[in-house]
């Protein structure tokens, strides 16, 4: 999940295109269920968890030499721990990608797989073990923006910012309905909204408090998309920007490392390594302790 502040300002004065696109509806597939069917447990039966995604899915964290790696610590390993209990069959299968997009999700282009892209590498799976895949989460969406900032003028960034919501509403639907397609209308599928790691910037004075604002404004209208489009097929949404208090900068939180600072910006402190000092920081991803936070969001859109 990679993010650049850079075109945070820029982001800001398309926002009004782009917040159009939060209430856009997608049509589900034919099959698509607008309930959630919770998936069976205490089998001994073999059964599947398919994790799929971004660089989150593969419980991506920084090394000692600060560069970002897969860990076993993700949140599908920390989901997968507190689900085997109630089914010792259930098996953990990983497909994500890290800085995988929309796009690249169905087209490939990143990570290699046997179909040609991880959509595709779905569809294999979920055909083959038709009725025994009790669990799909996902994540995807947050790199989409990312290719913005190669563009060479600001008004090309405004551009490409202002299309990349809608684009991103029209692959995730893509995307939704082809699983639905592959594994059914009861496959239990959760998706999730995404925690701001920009609001670190916070600490930066007045213009990183500006970016931080701008920068939670423009993951809202993100993860308004997101869940909407999640819904409109059937799937539940773990709300990982709501257990990150993401839009909350009412209250006041003091930490030794930080002096006082709004809620948000704390939680991103202490369950990213987006504060942390070199080499490991800053950097985006959740460590241990955030990826659990947010396995207990896919737990709880799971039991409700």
């Amino acid at each position: 999940m990679r993010r650049a502040t850079a075109v945070l300002a820029v982001t800001a004065l398309v926002a009004a295109v782009v917040v159009a696109v939060a209430v856009v509806t997608t049509r589900p597939a034919d099959n698509a269920s607008p309930h959630h069917h919770h998936y069976r447990r205490g089998r001994a039966a073999t059964s599947y968890y398919l994790s799929l995604g971004d660089s989150l899915s593969r419980g991506v964290q920084p090394n000692s030499a600060g560069a970002s790696v897969p860990t076993d610590q993700g949140y599908p390993d920390q989901l997968y721990a507190m689900l085997r209990p109630g089914d010792r069959g259930l098996r953990l299968v990983k497909l994500g990608c890290s800085g995988e997009t929309t796009a690249t999700m169905i087209h490939g282009g990143i990570c290699s797989y046997p179909g040609g892209s991880q959509l595709a590498a779905a569809v294999r799976f979920l055909r083959a073990h038709r009725g025994r895949v009790s669990l799909v989460t996902i994540d995807i969406g947050a790199n989409d923006p990312n290719a913005c900032i190669t563009q060479l003028s600001l008004s090309k960034i405004a551009a490409c910012v202002s299309s990349a919501v809608p684009d991103t509403a029209g692959n995730l639907a893509t995307i939704m309905r082809t699983l639905r397609a592959a594994g059914g209308s009861k496959l239990a599928v959760i998706g999730m909204s995404y925690y701001t790691p920009e609001l670190a910037a916070w600490r930066d004075g007045a213009i990183g408090q500006l970016v931080a604002r701008l920068a939670e404004r423009l993951a809202a209208v993100l993860n308004n998309v997101l869940t909407s489009t999640y819904t409109a097929f059937g799937a539940r949404v773990a709300d990982v920007s709501g257990a990150f208090s993401s839009g909350d900068f009412s209250s006041g939180v003091t930490r030794p490392a930080l002096g006082k600072v709004p809620r948000n910006v704390a939680l991103v402190c202490s369950w990213t390594w987006a504060c942390a000092p070199p080499p490991r920081g800053p950097n985006e991803h959740p460590n241990a302790a955030g990826y659990r936070v947010i396995a207990s969001a896919f737990r709880r859109a799971d039991l409700r």
